[in-house]
């Protein structure tokens, strides 16, 4: 069971709202409680995940999959998941794995979102560094936030008509943020989502409040927050510029005017934040693998 946090009360109250109320969330996968069940012993077993992902022959691909891509740079192609595991490594695994899930759950076909898992697990990768780099940090949370942190958009998307043509404007619009346009088309938007998927899949109370927050910079000095809900919503941003940089992006809006905001409150440097780019370089290029 997921434990109690305030979150739960912001969502409680969010999902009566008859716009929300219409919403389908899709249940939690199956193999996503198997695989949550696995993380939560104390030690993680290969042979568990081993078996969860032989269960599924796409699931197996994929990590078999990323062992063969130029990031690790074998001599002979694994043909096994218990090689690729060996690979990979455990918690790596249990990161792929988490990604494939989700993609598959929540897949929607429509061209605003061609790029869009890429870009999640890629911003999930960021994540991770970034809370590999702060000490302060589960960089495991900062995977799960990343991964999940927009996935309200295909929810949206496949729920509610006219939401892609929203988004297009959202990106244009310079006058009010990307959830301000949303809400006032649809009295919702993808932060809201995010929050309830991640909830509804069992996610911790603090990156639901992320996942909710994630465009709300003045939450970085609201104590009403804890510290780790408003580290991730810093990093969050500095993973989204790494992101936008490797996919010769433009810098967003949100960046221009918070960004600096973001890196001194995480006491990120600029040379720290170049340093990352070459860093992730491979990492990032082999989520198209």
């Amino acid at each position: 069971m997921t434990s109690a946090h305030p979150i739960d009360q912001h969502i409680r109250q969010a999902r009566v709202h008859p716009s929300v109320r219409a919403i389908v969330i899709p249940p939690c996968p199956e193999s996503l409680l198997r695989l949550q069940a696995i993380m939560a012993e104390p030690e993680l077993d290969s042979v568990a995940l081993d078996q969860l992902a032989s269960s599924d022959v796409a699931m197996a691909a994929a990590l078999i999959r990323l062992a063969n891509s130029p990031l690790y740079g074998l001599a002979q192609p694994v043909q096994t998941v218990g090689m690729a595991l060996t690979v990979l490594g455990l918690q790596p695994s249990v990161e792929l794995l988490s990604a494939f899930i989700t993609r598959n759950a929540l897949m929607v076909r429509s061209p605003l979102l061609e790029h869009f898992w890429e870009s999640s697990q890629r911003r999930a990768i960021a994540c991770e560094h970034i809370g590999h780099q702060l000490y302060s940090l589960d960089p495991g949370l900062g995977y799960s936030f990343g991964l999940f942190c927009h996935v309200g958009m295909p929810v949206l998307v496949k729920a509610v008509r006219g939401y892609a043509g929203t988004v297009t404007e959202a990106l244009a619009r310079k006058d009010r943020t990307f959830t301000q346009t949303e809400n006032a088309s649809h009295r919702t938007d993808h932060a809201v989502m995010g929050a309830i998927v991640a909830r509804t899949w069992h996610l911790p109370g603090d990156v639901a409040q992320a996942i909710w927050l994630h465009h709300d910079f003045a939450g970085l000095g609201d104590e009403r927050f804890n510290p780790t809900v408003r580290h991730l919503v810093a990093l969050g941003l500095l993973a989204e510029y790494l992101v936008n940089h490797h996919d010769n992006l433009t810098p967003t809006r949100e960046w221009l005017e918070h960004g600096e905001a973001c890196m001194q409150y995480l006491d990120v440097s600029e040379d720290e934040l170049n340093h990352w780019i070459d860093e992730l370089h491979p990492a990032f290029e082999a989520v198209g693998f």
